[in-house]
């Protein structure tokens, strides 16, 4: 029943947004009746013809997915390569301080993507937008667009951001991998680069295009930094296309351009899961070696490597966070003369920005924004991860292969579809009443339930994969004994789960907690959360409560990951599956 009752749920939540928003892209919306000469709900292509070859295709459709492509391919190379080399150090040298750097190193994956933006636009910002000028202009430095705005450095801080992804993931592998393979290799006579090509790197390949596949899903349904750097300069994307269209009210253009999205994640997941099943080719039967091989000794070369990685947290942590830190202490940006610094925007009154008379700390919007944030983002926490451990539940127990297979392959389309264009797709289902459900635009309600949705992939593996670590022999018992289910899930499966239900909670918070592309098109004035507010405050010009507002937002995501750590006695260093 619970099965069922699931099926019906989810495919409300996720299947039916879907299907609304593909069905937006293929019917006349009241706006374009007079250009197609058809009565509103009618079929057409118009919205097809308007992307692909209509002449304004270029600019709404063509240019963004060449951007999109260029952005995902670049990361993802530079991504690679630096985050294979630093898992390497991590885990196969003697570099110094490699148990510090595991843990230091994958802190830019805590924070929100669009800090690191918003701290090179408050170093590079140049006069090309309006508002306050960046440090380096301030001081008489002239940043030219292509540094300030645009592809590069889109791709600079897509690299920095999922570099700790793969290190994470390659990482993992490494760990586990059997160093007496290579061993062998070179005892045969091959050299080291010998064997990494012909042993190495074919076992780390399923590792690899997972990396490759997630970024990919990732970078293209990522709207924060491509609408931060690109909007200056009219650089889009795909996700920033469709949020121009949706506020445009071209809803069955975004409903194709979302398509696009969605089956570009769908291609990628796809691949994700064949390399998977292909993975099985790669397995090493051997139990974990201790020979003097599997710690490559770096000689001279060990404090430069250690420097190289300090470097890398300096850039991709401290440098932003001390940046954004200092950007809301200064009256004026770039000047750092004792008399400019002040924390008027922190805890100052009656300041000179209209619809921004008081500090953050001070100020009535922020605190509204942080409450919004806080409780409807733990309500959907709470709800993901006890409604995650049912669905665990049903899909390890149950008898009914229709209905476990069916609920565990509902549960991860949310993974296959961006935030962005998940959020369209509520808006196509719930902007209007339908039947006994009224619109929930502009509502709370919304939010809570799309936050909740978006998280269920991870909390029903999660509770998926903790059920298939308990045995069902005491429940089984407590039945004989004459115990109800709700009795024997509530007095045996809770208490045993409580820690994974704890941990996909505090995780669905974190993620919530940051989410900007799930939500930028679903809250409304008086409605806003802490991500939002952020942007909202950028687009009027008042980068430093901006500023500040993130480093709020980036301190909850950071403080949350360390409580899990620190509660469930692990570190994320260990990889992904720790």
């Amino acid at each position: 029943m619970i099965g069922v009752l699931g099926l019906i749920l989810f495919g409300y939540l996720i299947v039916i947004p879907i299907i609304a928003l593909l069905a937006e892209g293929v019917v006349v919306g009241e706006p374009d009746t007079r250009i197609t000469q058809q009565d509103e709900g009618s079929l057409t292509s118009y919205y097809f013809w308007r992307i692909f070859v209509s002449p304004q295709a270029a600019a709404i459709f063509w240019k963004p997915l060449g951007n999109t492509l260029l952005i995902a391919a670049a990361s993802i190379v530079l991504a690679l390569l630096l985050g294979v080399a630093i898992a390497w150090l991590l885990v196969r040298t003697d570099m110094w301080g490699r148990k510090w750097f595991a843990t230091a190193l994958i802190v830019p994956y805590m924070l929100p993507s669009w800090t690191f933006a918003l701290a090179w636009l408050t170093l590079f910002k140049n006069r090309t937008a309006g508002g306050q000028v960046g440090w380096f202009e301030a001081m008489g430095i002239t940043t030219p667009n292509w540094l300030a705005y645009g592809q590069l450095p889109i791709i600079l801080i897509f690299t920095i951001h999922f570099t700790p992804f793969v290190i994470l993931l390659v990482g993992n592998a490494l760990k586990r991998f059997d160093s007496t393979l290579e061993e062998s290799s070179q005892i045969l006579g091959a050299s080291r680069l010998r064997t990494a090509a012909a042993i190495v790197l074919p076992i780390l390949r399923p590792a690899l295009v997972s990396a490759v596949t997630l970024i990919l899903a990732k970078v293209i349904g990522e709207f924060g930094v491509a609408y931060v750097l690109g909007l200056p300069t009219n650089m889009n994307v795909l996700a920033t296309s469709l949020y121009r269209n949706i506020y445009s009210n071209q809803h069955g253009t975004a409903a194709v351009i979302a398509m696009v999205i969605v089956l570009i994640g769908a291609i990628s997941l796809w691949v994700d899961v064949h390399f998977v099943r292909e993975a099985k080719r790669f397995v090493t039967i051997s139990g974990k070696s201790g020979g003097s091989g599997s710690v490559l000794r770096l000689g001279r070369v060990r404090g430069l490597a250690t420097v190289a990685c300090c470097v890398l947290f300096a850039l991709s942590v401290a440098v932003p966070v001390i940046v954004l830190a200092l950007s809301t202490l200064m009256r004026k940006p770039g000047d750092f003369s004792a008399s400019n610094f002040t924390l008027d925007w922190w805890v100052g009154q009656g300041l000179d920005t209209l619809g921004f008379p008081n500090g953050i700390l001070l100020n009535g919007e922020v605190w509204s924004a942080m409450w919004n944030s806080l409780w409807i983002v733990g309500i959907s926490s709470i709800l993901a991860g006890i409604v995650g451990l049912l669905m665990g539940y049903v899909v390890v127990r149950s008898n009914s292969l229709v209905v476990s297979s069916g609920l565990r392959q509902m549960l991860f389309l949310p993974y296959l579809v961006p935030g962005i264009a998940f959020a369209t797709a509520y808006m196509a289902l719930f902007g209007e009443q339908r039947g006994p459900i009224p619109a929930l635009y502009g509502t709370a309600a919304l939010l809570v339930i799309i936050y909740f949705t978006e998280q269920m992939p991870f909390a029903s593996r999660s509770g998926i994969s903790s059920m298939m670590q308990l045995g069902s022999e005491p429940e089984e018992a407590a039945k004989v004994a004459g115990a109800r289910w709700f009795h024997r899930f509530r007095t045996i499966v809770l208490p045993v789960q409580k820690s994974a239900v704890a941990v996909a909670m505090v995780m669905a918070f974190i993620s919530g907690i940051k989410s900007l592309s799930l939500v930028i098109i679903l809250t409304v004035p008086g409605l806003d959360v802490l991500t939002t507010l952020s942007i909202r405050l950028i687009d009027l010009g008042y980068s430093q409560a901006g500023n500040g507002v993130v480093l709020i937002v980036s301190a909850l995501a950071f403080i949350g990951t360390y409580t899990v750590q620190k509660v469930m006695k692990t570190d994320l260093s260990r990889g992904l599956g720790a």
